[in-house]
This record gives C-alpha cells, sequence and structure tokens, in this order.
C-alpha cells in the first residue's frame, strides 16, 4: 500500500510539473505581442492650402499627440525576448516656423511628456502587464520627476514640407530622471490638413541607455529587463500664431 501511495505521489508530482511547464510556455512564449512603432500618419493627407502656403509662425502641441519606450524582456526559462511597450499621450510644446520660399528653419522647440500617464500596451497573455506600470515610475521616481523632454534651438526643414513628407535630423537635449544629454532625435514631417506632423524615423531610432539618466533597469520578478531604451513620438501641431 505505502508504495502505491509513493508511485502515485511521484506520479502526481510529475503530472503537476508537466502542467506547470506547459502554463509557462503557455503564457510567456509566443502568445504575447506589440504594437507597432508609432510613425507618420499613413497615407500622407493632403494639406490645406492655407497651411501648406503658411507655415511660418509658431505652433502648438495638440491632441493626438503620443510619445512611447519601448525595452527588451526576457522571461526566465526562455531566450526569445519580449518587447514591451508604454505610452503617454499627456504631451505639450510648441515651436516657432521661420521662412519663406526660400527654406524653412525650426526654432524654441519643446515637447515634454508626462511620465506618470506611461501606460503598458503590448501583451502577454496570462500576464496583467499594466503592472509593469508601478515598477517604472518607481524607477524614474516620477513624484520628483514628473516629465520628459526634449529641446532644440533650431532645424532645417526642407521645402517639400508642405506637400510631402520629408525627413529631418533635430540636434537637441534629452532630459529624463532630471538628466540632460545631448542627443540627435531622427524623424519625418508632414502636414496634415491644417497641422503638421512630427514623427519618429522608423529606419533610424532614438535608442538610449537608462543608467545614462541615473535609473536602474526596473527589477521583475522572473523578468531580465534591457537597460536599452527605444524611443518614440507622433506629434501633432496646431498653428497657434
Amino acid at each position: 500500500m505505502r508504495k502505491r501511495l509513493t508511485i502515485g505521489a511521484a506520479i502526481l508530482v510529475l503530472l503537476l510539473a508537466v502542467a506547470g511547464a506547459g502554463a509557462y510556455a503557455y503564457y510567456f512564449s509566443g502568445l504575447r505581442s506589440a504594437p507597432k512603432a508609432l510613425t507618420l500618419s499613413t497615407p500622407s493627407p493632403a494639406p490645406t492650402t492655407s497651411t501648406s502656403s503658411g507655415l511660418a509662425g509658431a505652433w502648438t502641441v495638440a491632441t493626438g499627440s503620443k510619445a512611447e519606450y519601448r525595452v527588451s524582456e526576457v522571461f526566465v526559462g526562455t531566450t526569445s525576448p519580449h518587447e514591451a511597450v508604454a505610452d503617454t499621450s499627456t504631451m505639450s510644446g510648441v515651436m516657432t516656423v521661420a521662412g519663406d520660399t526660400t527654406g524653412f528653419t525650426v526654432s524654441s522647440m519643446t515637447f515634454t511628456a508626462g511620465m506618470a500617464d506611461l501606460h503598458s500596451v503590448d501583451s502577454v497573455v496570462g500576464r496583467n502587464v499594466t503592472q509593469r506600470d508601478f515598477v517604472v515610475q518607481r524607477q524614474i521616481e516620477v513624484s520628483r520627476y514628473p516629465t520628459a523632454s526634449f529641446t532644440a534651438t533650431s532645424a532645417a526643414v526642407p521645402l517639400t514640407v508642405s506637400s510631402q513628407k520629408v525627413d529631418i535630423s533635430v540636434p537637441g537635449k534629452l532630459t529624463i530622471h532630471g538628466v540632460t544629454k545631448d542627443v540627435i532625435a531622427s524623424a519625418q514631417a508632414q502636414v496634415v490638413g491644417d497641422k503638421i506632423e512630427v514623427a519618429s524615423n522608423p529606419s533610424s531610432a532614438l535608442v538610449i541607455d537608462m543608467t545614462d539618466y541615473g535609473i536602474t533597469p526596473p527589477q521583475v520578478p522572473f523578468t531580465k529587463v534591457d537597460s536599452k531604451v527605444t524611443l518614440a513620438f507622433d506629434i501633432f501641431l496646431t498653428k497657434s500664431a
């Protein structure tokens, strides 16, 4: 009788182990996804006559703007990384466009993102990824550093921005967690109706190391988080003056 009970217990433990491994593989292997990176609207909507002929002036960030981060996570027991993605729609900022038919320049550019409103938008079956947001907020100390910002003094814009999307390279300063670093933001711009849209260039994303900004990679149970972070944005601006 004791031998049968021992064998039965061993079989039960084995079944539980197999079930547990199966559940782990089910939840954390292929059943996870991440949305596409932020880019310009597609296709490019036709600009209004008044906008395309009057780009010079002051522009203010409008509703519909977003910023996001992407970072690789590797779940314990796996080798395939998962892309964690969070975005925020709490955006503000301004820029000034000067010029005429001979060329345009952008000056006094400042874009700010609300860090407290970052929320995860990727998915992992069987896991509540929004729990990650509390860990991230703690690591970046949102109570002390509620915003991240990008500022630039000037950038040249091709004349064709009034009729099609153009590539632009904007050297500026990125401030996160109270630390400011020089970066070059590769972006694309186009006129959308009565707005200007500026978004990350998908072919040359801005990648930073969070440790350079005094941030320790989040410690999440059963998960290893990479320190490299990809930043992206999609910003709409309306003319204010």
